[in-house]
């Protein structure tokens, strides 16, 4: 009997890519897609991705989808409150690992494995130490479809919210970029690959500006403030 696993899906490229080398290993039993959502907004969390493609994307890769609803600008504490929740119910019904996507982010890796561990779970990591470009290459070899959604102004600018990923835009990367935005230069939305049933229709939608307090602002913009551009998509 295989283990029970939940996944932590952010509906992006390396969530598509991760379920995929973990659908092929066959190790798990995959009992959930386990998603992060702005209670307040109904969109993915960083994504912005609104819950109704969320959905669509579960159904087209027949898993049952969990989301977990977190406010606005929750505290450490309540975040932490919330989550410690939500895996206690998942551990009640017998999973013991929970997948992410995550590449190299220590601090990230070192964070999801305390939590789990505390409560008896496990963490499983299919793409630690890969090199991000084998790794996007990869993703596009094997046909998979993802569009970018949000882009941190630090790195990129507005052009690049919106844009398809594909070896033009690879090679349109800053050099300071990750070529899988490991370090939050830009998220995405997958809607089509080898593990989708059917792609996700959508329309692109306006393209609009996002701030969010920045504890380093040293570090960052005069103004204390990371800029994010985030490109909206709309259920076809």
């Amino acid at each position: 009997m295989k283990p029970k696993a939940t996944f932590n899906w952010s509906s992006g490229k390396d969530s598509a890519l991760a379920l995929y080398k973990i659908i092929k290993e066959n190790q798990f039993e995959i009992t959930s897609l386990l998603t992060s959502i702005n209670k307040d907004f109904q969109r993915i969390s960083m994504h912005g991705v609104h819950v109704s493609l969320l959905e669509m994307q579960a159904a087209s890769l027949g898993f049952p989808l969990m989301k977990m609803e977190i406010p606005k600008e929750p505290s450490m504490e309540e975040y932490q409150e919330i989550m410690s929740k939500t895996m206690s119910e998942i551990q009640s019904q017998g999973v013991t690992h929970s997948i992410f996507g995550d590449i190299f982010l220590e601090d990230l890796r070192k964070y999801r494995e305390n939590q789990l561990q505390s409560i008896g779970m496990k963490a499983v990591f299919p793409l630690w130490k890969q090199n991000t470009a084998d790794l996007i290459h990869e993703f596009l070899d094997l046909g998979f479809k993802t569009i970018v959604t949000c882009v941190n102004e630090t790195y990129l600018d507005k052009s690049f919210a919106g844009r398809i990923i594909d070896k033009d835009f690879i090679n349109d990367l800053p050099e300071n970029v990750d070529p899988c935005g490991e370090n939050g230069e830009f998220h995405t939305f997958t809607f089509d690959g080898p593990i989708f049933k059917n792609p996700i229709a959508f329309v692109i939608g306006e393209t609009v500006m996002k701030t969010y307090p920045n504890p380093k602002s040293s570090e960052n913009d005069e103004n204390g403030e990371y800029i994010f551009w985030f490109c909206d998509l709309i259920e076809k």
